[in-house]
């Protein structure tokens, strides 16, 4: 789906900023905070404003165009894929992953006669690769 299609499915506007950012996210899965959106775009955009990358993205995820990831204490992240699935955060690289509705169960919309609109799995740990190079630099020291 291109990006202006998938804002207006979403009744969002599209305009110059709105389309650059929604690309990015559609674009970069690493998870982005709006400060790494906005160094990546406001070379090819010099009227882009940090307030702007900030209110779009609040628009976005308001609007269910992008998710809103609080999984890192220390940075909001966004996500373009806004189907059912987690998020695992390495503690020693701090790179966040996905993790496929196999990995991260997935619930009813109703719960308890409660009308769910979110929700979100968040997994924190060592990543498999930082994992690997652990290992390999044990190996080598012993």
């Amino acid at each position: 789906m291109d990006v202006v299609t998938r804002l207006q499915l979403h009744n969002i506007k599209p305009s110059v900023q709105r389309i650059a950012i929604m690309q990015y996210l559609m674009d970069h899965h690493t998870h982005p905070t709006a400060d790494e959106i906005y160094t990546a775009l406001s070379p090819s955009i010099p009227t882009l404003s940090k307030t702007t990358v900030y209110n779009t993205l609040k628009l976005l995820s308001e609007h269910g165009a992008a998710q809103t990831l609080t999984i890192d204490e220390r940075n909001t992240c966004y996500d373009a894929n806004t189907a059912a699935h987690g998020h695992f955060l390495c503690k020693r690289c701090g790179k966040i992953y996905d993790l496929s509705t196999a990995e991260a169960p997935v619930q009813s919309q109703f719960m308890e006669g409660h009308n769910v609109h979110e929700i979100h799995y968040y997994y924190k740990g060592i990543c498999k690769h930082c994992l690997e190079e652990e290992r390999l630099y044990i190996t080598k020291n012993n």
